[in-house]
């Protein structure tokens, strides 16, 4: 069980715990994707950055077994002025990646972006289709233990967009251990193992996938009757 609060300002002088998350307590195994399912603003986000160690849980105990997870961010660390290639080293090594590991990886995020000879010209000439491009072909080479992805299935123009949601989808259904967090039951209830329903920083439900949706579904539904 884990809780994290942030502090915020209620006057002048004042301010108060907000509870992130207060009550949030599941088990991740080895080789399944973990769906976790919430509205906007129940903690889903925040407990991703609890499970990559971004953040420390404020109450409570994170078990981790020795095991490497990683927040999939796409176009982190991008500096304009350098190259798409200059800016996929410091991208890959910004993710975890080691500066060998990325120039091996180099043709590979090449041919993925499929940006051409744009790829050694400053990113500053980009289009926001060309940079979402690069970053997710950069992330796409993150091999670690343990994969948080953050709603991202695929990203820029429509072609794109498809051949990258595709190969999403793909690692998800391997035997790599994923954490997918997204609003839409749709989508969880397509790629994932179990769920996690989360609802003002506390555990709903958590267990097989079908079951928790019914249940998350369930209290949408009441939730409008009730607006």
């Amino acid at each position: 069980m884990s809780g994290l609060f942030y502090w915020r300002r209620t006057g002048y002088l004042h301010k108060e715990r907000f509870w992130a998350l207060r009550d949030v307590s599941f088990d991740l195994h080895h080789g399944e994707s973990l769906g976790v399912i919430g509205r906007n603003g129940a903690g889903k986000s925040t407990l991703l950055q609890l499970l990559a160690g971004i953040l420390r849980p404020d109450q409570g105990t994170l078990i981790n077994h020795g095991v490497r997870a990683t927040l999939l961010s796409l176009q982190i660390g991008f500096v304009p002025y350098l190259s798409g290639r200059q800016n996929a080293i410091l991208s890959g090594m910004l993710l975890g990646l080691a500066k060998q590991e990325v120039e091996e990886k180099m043709a590979d995020i090449r041919a993925f972006s499929e940006l051409g000879d744009f790829f050694d010209q400053p990113i500053n000439a980009y289009s926001s289709g060309m940079k979402a491009r690069l970053g997710f072909s950069v992330a796409f080479q993150l091999n670690p233990d343990v994969l948080l992805i953050d709603e991202v299935l695929g990203v820029g123009d429509a072609e794109f967009k498809a051949k990258s949601s595709q190969i999403m989808r793909e690692k998800i259904r391997s035997d790599k251990t994923i954490v997918l967090v997204s609003h839409s039951p749709g989508t969880i209830r397509q790629l994932c193992d179990r769920a996690v329903w989360i609802d003002n920083g506390a555990t709903r439900a958590e267990g097989e996938t079908t079951e928790v949706l019914d249940r998350y579904e369930q209290f949408l539904k009441r939730k409008g009757k009730a607006d």
